[in-house]
């Protein structure tokens, strides 16, 4: 049961990430294909994906 508690957690905790990652990307000042592709990114990839855009995703 604990297990089941966890894992509900860590995807709602994934969710928010990502959540936060789009919309810090559909507000930075990149060009839109850039914005496109970082959303695909973190759609198709929620964990890999919000941990390469925190690292290479665009700034500002």
């Amino acid at each position: 049961m604990i297990d089941l508690q966890f894992n509900g957690l860590f995807g709602l905790l994934i969710l928010i990430a990502d959540i936060y990652a789009i919309v810090k990307t559909v507000q930075s000042n990149a060009e839109t294909l850039t914005k496109v592709l970082w959303i695909v990114v973190i759609l198709f990839l929620p964990l890999l994906g919000v941990i390469l855009w925190y690292f290479f995703g665009p700034r500002g």
